[in-house]
């Protein structure tokens, strides 16, 4: 059995920019299709190495800034042949146009009830369907925020899939009852968790495996890693407005070499490793003991190296 990619987009409008005041429409536009390398682009470059995606969306914005911009997204994602899944920050239930972020919701999910968190999630499910999404069965916290009780809420609404684990940012918000390494699939409160793949940069110390956070050599080595070691699932993390500046304004070139590079090592190795929707249900071994990609100096400090240009190349551009 190859081993299942689940290549995984946040998508949702960009708190940082509410905060800063800008109007709806540039808030829409810099959250999505932020200086031509958003959700478009990353569709694009999918269909061109013809590769599975599931965008995880968050409907929540839509309470301050209405459905319209949630449909658009929704409706490119599903016409280009992708998912599109749940993806929820609550911060948004207390916000308010044009104040800049003064006012807002608990930013964590685990600071909800159990029984709060069915009442979002549902709400949240509700608004995604309203803005032409299928019914989600699969679930991703803003900023990997869940818990134990998160997982029976899911179940409780019979959600089949959750992705929230990421061990790197676990104890705290990533809370859920499993150890910080787990990165197979597991069956955990009802519900089957997809973990976050993790590598170990440095000895002790895990990073997770995002466009942002890892280079192309480290993605090179984690893929091939988890071909060698034929673990059950490898799970990607990026953002609608990942490959751009903070700002929204230019293209990161160094993401977007990364993206780039990422779909054609996936293209490359289609045979053992199948990217794959939630919503097909793909068979894949669970509970495995799978094991994060041992740390590497080199590795590390070519990626440090890295990011230190494409920092000073941001910085001189500003």
């Amino acid at each position: 059995m190859p081993t299942r990619v689940f290549l995984t987009v946040d998508t949702e409008l960009m708190w940082r920019h509410h905060v800063a005041g800008l109007d709806a429409a540039t808030i829409v536009q810099r959250s999505l299709e932020p200086a031509e390398v958003g959700v478009g682009w990353q569709l694009a470059q999918l269909a061109e190495h013809g590769l599975k995606a599931c965008f995880f969306v968050d409907p929540m914005p839509a309470l301050v800034y209405g459905l319209d911009p949630i449909k658009r997204v929704v409706g490119s994602i599903l016409e280009a042949g992708q998912e599109v899944q749940l993806h929820l920050h609550p911060n948004w239930t207390g916000a308010h146009a044009g104040d800049r972020g003064a006012t807002y919701g608990p930013f964590e999910l685990i600071d909800y009830s159990l029984a709060e968190q069915v009442e979002l999630i549902s709400g949240a499910a509700d608004m995604l369907a309203a803005a032409g999404a299928p019914d989600p069965i699969a679930f991703r916290s803003g900023s990997y925020s869940a818990s134990d009780d998160t997982l029976g809420a899911l179940a409780q609404l019979e959600f089949v899939y959750d992705s929230s684990h990421n061990g790197s940012e676990h104890p705290w918000p990533s809370a859920i009852g499993l150890e910080p390494r787990r990165i197979a699939p597991v069956l955990h409160r009802g519900v089957i968790e997809v973990p976050v793949t993790l590598i170990e940069d440095q000895k002790g110390h895990l990073r997770h495996f995002q466009i942002c956070a890892l280079s192309a050599a480290e993605m090179k080595a984690a893929l091939d890693h988890a071909v060698r070691e034929d673990h059950a699932a490898v799970t990607v993390v990026s953002h609608g407005f990942e490959l751009a500046n903070r700002a929204g304004t230019r293209a990161n070139a160094v993401h977007v070499r990364r993206f780039e590079a990422l779909c054609r090592m996936l293209a490359e190795r289609r045979g053992a490793l199948e990217t794959a929707h939630f919503v097909d249900r793909p068979k894949m071994a669970l509970g495995q003991d799978d094991s994060p990609l041992a740390p590497s100096v080199l590795r590390t400090r070519l990626r440090q190296a890295e990011q230190l240009w494409s920092n000073w190349v941001e910085e001189r551009a500003a």
